[in-house]
């Protein structure tokens, strides 16, 4: 590497390549893999909107998903700069943790990354700009001083729910665009569990892996105080009874998520089978499966919404 950022310099290459170079670092920060399931969220419940929707403007909902990813952008950034310590002890190799990227550097970026957020909400229902400001607000709650609720597995849960379900319900915000109509059952049921999938597996799925850096910081995660085995039942538990309930519940009142359910299903034994490798003795890249699993799981089961014939007739595919 040509140069390293060190108290926000670096030597050799021009302004305009250490911009680059610190932008890259940022969006590496803020783990592509999380940008893009946030946009399918978004996605998702601008599509299953559309029928208490007139007429949707396709660029209007695109513009809200930008502004939306840009939150998430700055919040992951900022949780990047809070983690350093415990990043570090975990092995992580993000670029602050390995000094790519100078913390002030990345605390700046995150602070114009969310003031950009709310000023893409130009031009859309103002409702828009305010569930901006709520999830940059429990994204400050979750890493920042005084609060860290990310301290504790509940705080954790009450964050990732939150901003969950306002990832969907920006999605038909944008889409409704202040017009009368009753939320779709689809979306409830579909943000519902999606979001339970966040936070009931995805929460004890990434703490299988950073057990030694989340103790070393203090937090009291079910992994930290229970010990890995409790965090994979726990995660086993809720994938499956939660799969299981989805599809009871689609089928029992007839919405058209039956693909979804079994996606969901399929992906709950992956996170299951993931996890009876996870123990505390694994190496880290073994514990992180059940995570990768649980992701995976994301991607498909939002995928399989978008390309079902509940959104055939949305404008933007």
């Amino acid at each position: 590497m040509a140069s390293t950022w060190v108290s926000g310099r670096a030597s050799g290459p021009s302004a305009l390549r250490r911009a680059t170079r610190a932008l890259r670092f940022c969006a590496i920060e803020a783990r592509p893999a999380v940008l893009a399931v946030s946009m399918l969220r978004f996605l998702t419940g601008a599509m299953l909107a559309l029928p208490v929707a007139a007429a949707p403007d396709p660029a209007k909902v695109l513009q809200g998903a930008a502004a939306w990813v840009l939150s998430i952008f700055a919040i992951y950034v900022g949780n990047g700069v809070s983690d350093v310590h415990e990043d570090r002890v975990n092995g992580s190799r993000r670029p602050i943790a390995r000094n790519d990227l100078d913390p002030r550097t990345a605390t700046a970026a995150a602070a114009v990354t969310a003031a950009l957020s709310l000023v893409a909400t130009a031009g859309l229902p103002p409702a828009m700009t305010w569930v901006i400001a709520a999830n940059l607000v429990l994204g400050y709650l979750y890493s920042g001083a005084p609060f860290r609720l990310k301290r504790r597995s509940g705080g954790t849960v009450a964050v990732l729910c939150g901003s969950g379900l306002l990832a969907y319900w920006g999605g038909f915000t944008v889409v409704v665009n202040g017009a009368d109509g009753a939320t779709p059952l689809s979306l409830i049921m579909f943000a519902t569990a999606a979001t339970c999938w966040m936070t009931l597996v995805g929460i004890p799925a990434k703490d299988l892996s950073d057990i030694e850096g989340d103790a070393a910081a203090g937090r009291r995660t079910i992994a930290v105080v229970y010990g890995a085995r409790a965090a994979r039942n726990v995660m086993s538990a809720a994938a499956l009874l939660l799969a299981g309930s989805f599809w009871v519940v689609s089928a029992a009142l007839s919405a058209p998520l039956a693909e979804t359910a079994l996606a969901m299903f399929a992906g709950a034994v992956a996170v299951t089978l993931a996890g009876r490798s996870a123990d505390a003795a694994a190496a880290r890249r073994r514990r992180r499966r059940p995570y990768r699993a649980f992701m995976a799981t994301q991607y498909v089961v939002h995928i399989t919404v978008l390309s079902s014939n509940i959104g055939k007739d949305m404008l933007l595919l």
